[in-house]
């Protein structure tokens, strides 16, 4: 005899799930802007690969300086010639890809001497990139989704204060989205009170660059539990991978080393919400990107 199924309003989402298996689908997050050969923003948020795009970097900010961004060969600053980006910009968010501007990287000029200081630089990133208003904006007069904090001096010192500003300004309208890329040894030396603010909604931790969290030779599955159960988001944490050997000193996964030994781990945690790929430029090259998606 046939035995007949109880409905439920559960019962879609339950035959779903049964169909999908335990893995849950991820999202992939890329940082753009620093090869000029790597192709427009319009470009990779047209590739159908991305989730966010994150714009690095603004790579001087703070003490008293006057702030700068550094786009590589994409464009030239100081002439204004940058928001040719705008229309690039709405294309990505028509497409339902979130834009981001990264803060700091690895190299530059930076840093936050007070909170009077954070408060100035929470202040520029409204107005000249966010929803604020400015006769001048680098961008342009698109408005970008929110900020990527990718602090790599070693010293935390007030960017709890500037991700608490900028979190308050999701009160004047759009909703103003807070992303950060620590290292994978926790706690991150430059991210670390920061990211006890709980106001930062997706954090992509770095596992390159770092040998003692890469795979295979460190611990990576051990600081991934430990960055998913110390730190809380209103997200997701995504695994920070290098696109190809040439964009990380160490830490490269291949793809198949991804999919079948790495990710595996990665997604039983309740938190995971996908990969970050270091970066475009390399990923284009590389095509590491298309090669995951399906597993990611």
């Amino acid at each position: 005899m046939a035995c007949k199924l109880k409905w439920s309003p559960l019962l879609p989402i339950l035959l779903l799930a049964g169909m999908a298996g335990i893995s849950r689908a991820g999202n992939i997050a890329v940082y753009w802007g620093q090869d000029g050969g790597e192709g427009t923003l319009a470009d990779a948020c047209n590739s159908g690969l991305y989730a966010y795009v994150i714009v690095a970097f603004l790579s001087t900010f703070g003490q008293g300086q006057t702030p700068a961004i550094n786009l590589a060969g994409h464009c030239d600053p100081p002439s204004g010639n940058c928001n040719v980006f705008s229309s690039d910009i709405t294309t990505c968010q028509s497409n339902g890809v979130k834009v981001l501007l990264s803060l700091g990287g690895a190299g530059g000029s930076y840093g936050l001497s007070s909170t009077e200081d954070a408060q100035s630089v929470a202040t520029y990133l409204w107005d000249k990139f966010l929803g604020g208003s400015s006769d001048s904006r680098p961008l342009g007069d698109a408005v970008l989704d929110g900020i990527d904090f990718d602090i790599e001096t070693g010293n935390p010192a007030h960017y709890d204060e500037l991700a608490t500003f900028l979190s308050q300004y999701s009160a004047q309208g759009k909703k103003v989205y807070l992303t950060a890329a620590p290292q994978c040894p926790y706690p991150d030396a430059s991210l670390g009170p920061a990211l006890q603010t709980g106001f930062f909604d997706e954090v992509w931790v770095q596992f390159y660059n770092n040998p003692q969290c890469e795979y295979p030779g460190g611990d990576l599955q051990g600081a991934w539990s430990t960055w998913t159960s110390s730190v809380k988001v209103s997200g997701s944490f995504y695994l920070g991978v290098p696109a190809s050997t040439a964009a990380a000193g160490s830490g490269y996964i291949s793809p198949s080393d991804l999919t079948s030994n790495v990710l595996p781990g990665v997604k039983t945690t309740g938190n995971y919400g996908g990969i970050m790929v270091w970066n475009r430029s390399n990923d284009v090259k590389n095509s590491y990107s298309s090669q995951v998606k399906d597993s990611v």
